[in-house]
């Protein structure tokens, strides 16, 4: 979990940036109107849609915004017809990378994600070639400070969760269900006043390959060039970069 802690970390420091692009406003539009199209406008019968919706919230989206984007995806006014779309491949020294898309351009997108692999030491690979190293779940962190562990691990765990993990030099605990049990476990919380810093269904690696020096520096590059793209909605890798080896390099 460690490479998916730092890159988090990554993350949730250019979120600031990449909100005044619009980035982030691009990528929740595409995903509250794909979700309203797959499951309905009806937020309590589609999680997936609630929690595009409570992204939105979190990103400071207007109202106005996330109320068309429903409508486009509910057919109610015209908009571009999305896919979504999931390339498989390896970066530097062999990490396996899925990279999840939604695209009004195929074609342009594949074009796309195929020059970024092979420009950070990398290249596209099969479909499935890499997807069955991932396991899908449900992923919650809370913040350490001022949080019982013994009793948030104890909450997590009655309220359905398979795991709870607390790495030393990791600012956050780990929280692991099964994607079903996401929610539950996220209102066991709420119910408790405990703040959750992050939820989502992600792509956990089995394995993890270590990387230091140009191939670290290269991996992340890869990384921030894939999350910049305006059709890429996910990446996950199975990287690891140690904290020592983190220190050296400026993201």
């Amino acid at each position: 979990m460690s490479g998916h802690n730092k890159w988090a970390s990554i993350k949730h420091k250019k979120a600031a940036t990449d909100a005044k692009k619009g980035k982030i406003f691009t990528k929740i539009i595409r995903e509250i109107v794909v979700s309203t199209k797959e499951g309905g406008p009806q937020i309590e019968n589609n999680a997936r849609l609630r929690k595009a919706i409570e992204d939105a919230k979190e990103a400071n989206m207007p109202q106005d915004n996330i109320k068309k984007a429903i409508q486009r995806g509910n057919g109610e006014i015209p908009g571009a017809i999305y896919e979504e779309m999931v390339y498989e491949g390896y970066g530097p020294n062999g990490v396996a990378l899925t990279v999840e898309v939604t695209t009004d351009n195929k074609n342009r997108t594949a074009s796309d994600i195929r020059k970024m692999f092979s420009s950070h030491k990398g290249n596209l690979g099969e479909t499935g070639c890499v997807g069955w190293m991932f396991d899908r779940k449900g992923y919650i962190t809370v913040t350490k400070s001022g949080v019982d562990e013994e009793f948030l691990m104890n909450l997590a765990l009655e309220a359905g969760a398979e795991d709870f993990k607390s790495e030393d030099g990791s600012d956050v605990f780990e929280i692991i269900t099964l994607p079903t049990d996401l929610d539950a476990v996220k209102n066991a919380l709420k119910n408790k006043n405990i703040k959750i810093s992050s939820n989502e269904i992600t792509m956990i690696p089995q394995t993890q390959i270590a990387l230091a020096g140009d191939d670290a520096k290269c991996m992340l590059k890869l990384m921030d060039a894939l999350e910049e793209h305006d059709d890429v909605k996910n990446v996950y890798a199975n990287f690891d970069i140690s904290n020592e080896e983190m220190e050296k390099i400026e993201v």
